[in-house]
C-alpha cells in the first residue's frame, strides 16, 4: 500500500479527519475526536512505511503470531495497538480490513449521540 492509498482510504470513512497533534511528521486520523490510525510521514520517505492501528486485544495477539509484519504498537498501548509494516507482503485488501477494524472499534467506543451524528453524515 502506498501513502496516497492509505491516506485516501482513511479519509473516505464517515466522520474522519486528519491531524498532526504530536508534531509535523505524525499523521493521525480520527473519528469522533479519537485516533484510529497514525503514521510517520518521514518513514514513508525512507521507504520504511508502517501504520499504527487499533485492534481488539485477542485479535492483536493472533495477528502478531501469524504475520511477521505485525508487531505491538510502537509508542502506543501494546494491548490495543499494532504497528503494521507495509514493506512486507501484506495485500492492500488485508491492510484495508485492518483499517476498517480499527475504525469500527473506535466508532463503537463513542457515545451513541456521536455515533448517530456520524451515521447521518454524507460521504
Amino acid at each position: 500500500m502506498n501513502l496516497e492509498t492509505f491516506y485516501e482510504y482513511c479519509l473516505s470513512k464517515k466522520g474522519v479527519s486528519e491531524h498532526f497533534p504530536f508534531d509535523e511528521d505524525t499523521l493521525v486520523f480520527k473519528v469522533g475526536g479519537k485516533m484510529f490510525a497514525l503514521s510517520s510521514l518521514s518513514q514513508w520517505e525512507k521507504n520504511e512505511q508502517s501504520v499504527n492501528l487499533k485492534c481488539d486485544p485477542d485479535r492483536a495477539q493472533e495477528l502478531r503470531g501469524e504475520y511477521d509484519e505485525i508487531k505491538p504498537g510502537y509508542h502506543m498501548s501494546k494491548v490495543h495497538w499494532n504497528t503494521i509494516d507495509l514493506t512486507g507482503n501484506l495485500p492492500d485488501k488485508f491492510i484495508k480490513d485492518l483499517i476498517d477494524h480499527s475504525y469500527e472499534l473506535v466508532l463503537k467506543s463513542l457515545t451513541k449521540k456521536i455515533q448517530n451524528e456520524i451515521a447521518e453524515l454524507k460521504n
